[in-house]
């Protein structure tokens, strides 16, 4: 089992740590739509990068 040699210093844990903090998710805008999406997803309307992915439902 590991073992510490010595006691870990606040300021070496927090910046072991200064990386983990949680990001918000990047936005993009569809071209064709207007409508927010995330990255590299498709929107709502079934549009990716300005093209219609899905047909519509009727």
């Amino acid at each position: 089992m590991a073992v510490q040699k010595s006691k870990v210093t606040r300021r070496r844990r927090g910046n072991r740590r200064s990386h983990d903090g949680l990001s918000k998710p990047v936005l993009a805008v569809d071209p064709t739509t207007g409508e927010t999406h995330r990255r590299h997803h498709m929107t709502k309307d079934g549009f990716y990068r300005g093209r219609s992915i899905l047909e519509p439902e009727d």
